[in-house]
């Protein structure tokens, strides 16, 4: 089966084709480093990853591009309202992004070009569109003229119907009933304090949506594989993107458009007033593993709205903790008698979760693949019925599906006064002294630590 995505674009599943056999060049939205990430940014970071690994499981050679928005109308107000520099103000939410990014074992991109160092690309791009007609100047701002520009629409969906010739927009971020020319660069105000640039635009700085077009095609070339984002992206930051790129180039811009739905709730939209308004550094501040958050984040299908819930974190680590287990325990199983089913399981799940992800990135379905195989393999065992060799296959199956899913814990090792407990605990059973074995056993389980007591001795194991 091939490779299939539902392109925003066209609105149908469409085969992947590449531009370049075997590459692959993706470009995702980054994020607006004028505050910590929420989890609903990460819901989108997390299925780009997805769409990341998985396109490096079928062979291909993948160049990531994903901006970091350092000059915006947000980081501004921001850096203003404390005082401090722009630079020194958004410093510390990519330095939070970053470490959020490896906490979800996101995997890092190819580059990360930051706005405020790419202030020449996107001079040139304003330039080019003035000299095609496109775009114009009106009181030291730049704007794109969308009635020059028959396409737009096209991503969103829109009724043009509703444009008004002339009307213009200065603010990076407005409301999908405001289809109105919108500004490339704008003029430098006293609003905007100490935050501009000399440039042949004149004294300013740059709309948000011309940075992605500069930086995507400085990085990637004008034409290219794959965007990505949220779908709140889609109007007006794509629909302008696309129209920028494709104005200043007359080439197509890029070939396959993919958008996360949102995250809500309990059933709501995220929201502080609500009290439902959750940073990842929220969540693990209440005790929950950043693997749990990236299970529940990645294993809802993308296109769909994902409702999170303290419930399904309790649920992601109880499944984490089924992938876990199995794994170690098939690890310590020295093999039995086989009965000749166990590698058809193993290459049933691997075609199954192949495929299921082939499709538009199905992840209920590959997942629901895994979990099976978990089942199957595991009867096997119980039942003697698994040779060593196909237990050594099951295992490499399972290892390699998990360069996608990236769901095994860490491999830390336990300091040595805990492993001195362990051993006190053994010579407590040795000596019947139960009372004492079971009181050390309560104690490094609440410091995250589970023994299980098993043929081959004493094995532990990290709480998820």
């Amino acid at each position: 089966m091939a490779l299939r995505f539902k392109n925003s674009l066209t609105r149908v599943k469409e085969e992947f084709k590449p531009r370049v056999e075997g590459k692959v060049g993706m470009y995702t939205c980054g994020p607006t480093v004028y505050n910590v990430a929420t989890i609903g940014n990460f819901r989108a970071f997390t299925f780009e990853d997805l769409l990341r690994r998985f396109l490096k499981y079928k062979g291909y050679r993948v160049t990531q591009v994903m901006n970091l928005t350092d000059v915006d109308d947000k980081t501004i107000r921001g850096s203003q309202a404390e005082g401090i520099a722009l630079k020194e103000h958004t410093a510390r939410y990519v330095k939070a992004f970053f470490e959020d990014l490896d906490t979800l074992r996101i995997e890092r991109a190819e580059h990360y070009p930051a706005a405020t160092e790419h202030i020449p690309e996107m001079v040139e791009l304003v330039k080019k569109l003035v000299e095609r007609g496109i775009a114009y100047e009106a009181n030291g701002n730049y704007y794109f003229k969308i009635a020059a520009f028959p396409d737009y629409g096209k991503l969103a969906n829109l009724d043009m119907q509703g444009l008004k010739p002339g009307a213009r927009i200065v603010l990076d971020e407005y409301e999908k009933e405001s289809v109105s020319d919108f500004a490339l660069w704008k003029a430098w105000d006293e609003a905007d304090g100490p935050v501009f640039w000399e440039t042949e635009l004149g004294k300013g700085r740059p709309g948000w949506h011309i940075e992605c077009s500069a930086m995507s095609m400085k990085y990637l070339g004008n034409h290219f594989d794959i965007h990505t984002g949220g779908v709140d992206n889609m109007f007006p930051h794509h629909e302008n993107e696309i129209a920028q790129s494709e104005g200043a180039t007359g080439e197509k811009f890029v070939n396959y458009w993919l958008h996360a739905e949102y995250l809500i709730v309990d059933g709501r939209k995220m929201s502080k007033s609500l009290g439902n308004y959750y940073t990842l550094r929220d969540i693990i501040d209440k005790g929950y593993p950043g693997l749990a958050v990236r299970y529940l984040l990645l294993a809802t299908y993308y296109r769909q709205q994902l409702n999170f819930t303290f419930q399904g974190l309790e649920s992601a680590r109880n499944a984490l903790e089924r992938y876990n287990d199995f794994i170690a325990n098939l690890s310590d199983y020295s093999g039995g008698t086989s009965d000749g089913t166990a590698d058809g399981i193993t290459e049933k799940m691997l075609t199954a979760f192949e495929e299921s992800l082939d499709d538009d990135l199905n992840i209920s379905g590959a997942l629901g693949a895994v979990f099976d195989f978990i089942r199957d393999v595991n009867r096997l065992k119980a039942e003697d019925k698994l040779s060593a060799d196909e237990r050594d296959r099951a295992l490499a199956a399972i290892r390699k599906v998990d360069t996608v899913l990236d769901f095994v814990y860490e491999k830390k090792d336990i300091d040595s006064e805990i492993e001195d407990l362990i051993q006190q605990r053994t010579e407590a059973k040795r000596n019947k002294d139960f009372a004492r074995a079971d009181k050390i056993r309560d104690d490094l389980t609440a410091r995250g630590i589970i023994l299980e007591d098993t043929p081959q001795g004493v094995r532990w194991k990290r709480k998820v």
